[in-house]
């Protein structure tokens, strides 16, 4: 899935909370609005991102990009010291990235990430709304329920994604956290979080345009990388190649 153009998001109107607004200042306004306890994020393509500075706001601009990525630390699974690295680009609204998961992941995670040969790094993008607000969710557990809940979002996209209505898609994954084992009130604090959703939205855009990420899913594997679904076959012939050298 090609990364989006900039678009405009309403918040769906869930009688919680006021209406708040706040806007950030990467490369351009990013904006961020809690109704219901549900945020909203309107970005751009990661190739419009570089950041414009001038010297006087360069050191400020930095700083506030390191303290929000602290706020999102990458997801990772396997040993630190594993020779091979992948890092994944992905979006829980992603049929293609929920494609891998269901049919390459889990012998990817036995033969290579369990066995110590890799270690799994998962970076979150976001095309829309829904996609930050599962990724809010399945941090809202903290980095041990991450994966499971990322299995969960995967396994159940069309589920969840299927009233196709804002308020029904927030039910939705209202009740998968519910099911992680998180309560509602938990769950529904991590969705009106406005640090981290703005760090989240740092942390994305400042790592996809770092790495050139144009799609989803892309791997980084050692450094290279590599765009598109594949086949398990496929995916660790470039495994075992890096593990080689």
């Amino acid at each position: 899935m090609k990364l989006w153009a900039k678009k405009s998001y309403l918040a769906p109107d869930l009688g919680k909370a006021d209406l708040m607004s706040k806007k950030l200042l990467l490369s351009s306004l990013v904006a961020i609005s809690a109704v219901g306890g549900i945020w909203w994020y309107a970005g751009q393509s990661v190739t419009d991102l570089s950041p414009i500075a001038s010297p006087a706001t360069a050191q400020e601009t930095t700083a506030t990009t390191s303290s929000d990525i602290a706020l999102v630390p990458d997801m990772i699974l396997g040993q630190e010291n594993a020779p091979v690295t992948v890092v994944e680009y992905a979006s829980f609204t992603c049929p293609h990235c929920a494609n891998f998961h269901e049919t390459v992941f889990d012998e990817f995670k036995k033969n290579y990430i369990d066995t110590g040969k890799v270690k799994f790094v998962y970076r979150e993008v976001y095309f829309d709304k829904f996609g930050l607000w599962a990724a809010m969710v399945a941090r809202c557990g903290g980095p041990e329920k991450y994966f499971g809940v990322s299995d969960m979002l995967y396994d159940g996209q069309k589920d969840w994604l299927a009233s196709g209505e804002e308020a029904g898609i927030a039910d939705a994954l209202r009740k998968i956290g519910v099911t992680a084992g998180m309560t509602t009130d938990q769950v529904n604090a991590c969705l009106n979080d406005n640090a981290k959703a703005q760090a989240m939205v740092t942390a994305y855009q400042t790592n996809a345009t770092t790495d050139q990420v144009q799609s989803t899913p892309t791997f980084i594997i050692n450094g290279e990388a590599h765009a598109g679904g594949m086949s398990y076959a496929d995916f660790a012939a470039l495994l075992d190649a890096k593990l080689a050298n």
